[in-house]
């Protein structure tokens, strides 16, 4: 059961001498008299103490981003300085729990919120710990009085949850010998280990800004297996890599970011809801505990962490979720874990930043975004990276980082999106035409494309001939565009037999295939060993209807041969039959076309 903190303050003798308001202009606040603050210090502004962060310094005054509705705030208010920089709370405890774009528990301030008639409202200015201190947790120790420590080194486990064992590491700056040890029942604020007789708990803190370290950065060699099969096939990305994927109002990017999180390779998800509709991550919560994660049979919720900065939340705070998110992928990262971190959408971060920067009276770039947007988005995307951890064992982690855009209008030139394109490995264009068919997801393969290389590890782990058969898809999506071209401008019946086939091929490719539904039990995850099958009977149907066609028959008799048709049946093929059953449809479909 969850304990609810009491509401407090944070009494202002544990704060240093402060200073007060001088202007308010929406989130931003600038203050006099601060003296000693530093850049991207945390202070409290005003009575209510709301929660804001110093991004600018020009003699006496300091400049103040609020994370909270400034509503209510006065000139000459008090305004106190806490000391250090945004951080946040590392530990048991964070897994199948949401938060704010300051690690706030909303389970818990939707609790102190509740108004007289029943509605639950975010309360303004509450100081509470993002971790619950008096739960028991049972520690076990993987290391003994004596042993020999550095930073990164695993010091014991936590049975945190079915899914996930949470591993208790020693802080990056610390190394010595272990001196004492303490197994079993502790809270995360209770030492469990001392090294040189400093004491290590379960509960760590770090600032957001700061990517934390890790010995060695590696290749991207291996792939992040989605089970979507027009990106794992055509556009893959790397484990520890970073995708971005722009597209229109409607063209399911919300959609399709769910679909990685609930399916991706991944032991953890890290969901981070930046300035998007509060009804979509409300559903996010909804459906999140009911799906049975497969590995485990318990809920996927298990091993998820959800960031929430709603579009009707403070919009200083969604840069700060951005931050608290990747912080967070970059922990699970250093025990060990490959981690999938799902932003949606960075178009509302960009957002934010504009907003504040016209609040700040700064010169505007590009259609209204600050001249530091690349910066920014540079110092996200590059967070991502496969690992090799720190501590004296070989232990290797990730975080893969798919990135949602939305363009005004769908216009791909906007400079969030260019942007994003030189910092990320792949590019998953959604198309709106093709949304408005029905045609989901809506991954544009003539726009689209990957920079990793994922041909020997396909073919070492899956077959030999994967490589094979997606350059034969691939080519032929082109050859089916290119003819597309020539019917509209001058009909179907200018084009030859072969040609036909190619557009027939194109279709099959396109709707028994590239389609995939993210609500059908069977087909919403599609394992690499399925989609092979899949794609071998595809292209069995394209040379059966070839050689029809070289014999005489026409392209339009071929292609509606039962057996073809019966290619719209594969999607709900069980993974394990897949195989057999494409094999059985290939000799089906070669026997049906040698007869016409």
């Amino acid at each position: 059961m969850t304990t609810i903190p009491t509401r407090r303050r944070i009494p202002h003798h544990h704060l240093d001498a402060g200073g007060e308001i001088w202007r308010i202009a929406g989130p931003v606040v600038v203050t006099r008299g601060l003296r000693g603050v530093r850049l991207y210090n945390v202070v409290r502004v005003g009575e209510a103490a709301l929660p804001g962060e110093v991004i600018r310094l020009d003699g006496n005054s300091a400049t103040i981003q609020v994370y909270e509705d400034t509503a209510g705030l006065r000139v000459g208010e008090p305004v106190q300085d806490t000391g250090g920089p945004l951080e946040i709370e590392l530990g048991p405890g964070m897994l199948g729990h949401i938060f704010d774009g300051t690690q706030r528990p909303l389970q818990v301030l939707a609790h102190l919120g509740d108004d007289p008639f029943g509605r639950p409202l975010l309360p303004r200015g509450v100081a509470l710990p993002a971790l619950e201190r008096e739960r028991i947790w049972t520690f076990q120790p993987r290391v003994e009085v004596g042993t020999a420590v550095v930073g990164g080194d695993l010091v014991g486990v936590v049975a945190e949850t079915q899914a996930l064992q949470h591993r208790i590491l020693v802080p990056p700056h610390i190394q010595g010998t272990v001196t004492q040890v303490h197994a079993g029942p502790a809270r995360i604020e209770e030492p469990v280990v001392w090294v040189d007789d400093q004491p290590i708990p379960m509960l760590s803190r770090w600032r957001v800004r700061e990517p934390r370290p890790f010995k060695e950065r590696l290749a991207p060699t291996t792939p992040l297996i989605t089970g979507q099969r027009a990106i794992d096939v055509l556009f893959p990305i790397a484990r520890g890599g970073a995708a971005v994927i722009p597209g229109g109002f409607g063209t399911g990017k919300t959609v399709l970011q769910q679909s990685l999180a609930k399916w991706a390779h991944a032991d953890v998800v890290v969901y981070v809801g930046c300035g998007e509709r509060g009804n979509e991550l409300a559903e996010v919560l909804q459906e999140f505990p009911q799906l049975v994660d497969p590995r485990t049979g318990a809920s996927l919720m298990e091993r998820t962490i959800l960031i929430a900065n709603t579009s009707n939340m403070p919009v200083a705070a969604r840069e700060a979720s951005i931050y608290t998110g990747i912080t967070v992928a970059e922990y699970f990262r250093d025990q060990g874990y490959h981690v999938a971190l799902m932003a949606d959408s960075t178009s509302r971060w960009g957002e934010a930043l504009r907003e504040v920067s016209s609040r700040l009276e700064e010169m505007p770039a590009e259609e209204g975004y600050p001249a530091y947007l690349s910066s920014r988005l540079a110092e996200f995307y590059e967070r991502a990276g496969a690992v090799r951890c720190l501590g004296s064992d070989r232990r290797e982690g990730s975080v893969s980082i798919i990135g949602a855009v939305s363009p005004a209008g769908g216009d791909f030139s906007e400079p969030i999106t260019q942007h994003s394109l030189r910092l990320a490995g792949t590019f998953w264009a959604l198309n709106t035409t093709l949304a408005r068919e029905r045609h989901f997801p809506a991954i544009d393969w003539n726009r689209s494309y990957t920079l990793y290389d994922f041909a020997a590890w396909f073919e070492g782990e899956v077959a030999a001939d994967w490589e094979d058969h997606r350059a034969w898809a691939r080519e032929l999506l082109q050859r089916e565009a290119q003819l597309l071209e020539i019917v509209q401008l001058l009909g179907a019946d200018t084009l030859a037999a072969p040609e036909r086939v190619v557009l027939r091929t194109g279709r099959l490719l396109r709707e028994d295939f590239l389609q995939q539904s993210a609500f059908d039990e069977q087909d919403a995850y599609c394992d690499p060993r399925k989609q092979l099958a899949m794609l071998r009977a595809i292209r069995a149907a394209h040379t059966a209807m070839t050689s029809a066609v070289a014999r005489g028959a026409s392209a339009e008799a071929a292609a509606a041969a039962p057996s073809v048709a019966a290619l719209a049946e594969m999607r709900v093929w069980p993974a394990r039959e897949a195989e057999e059953r494409a094999g059985a449809l290939i000799g089906r479909i070669e026997r049906d076309l040698e007869q016409i």
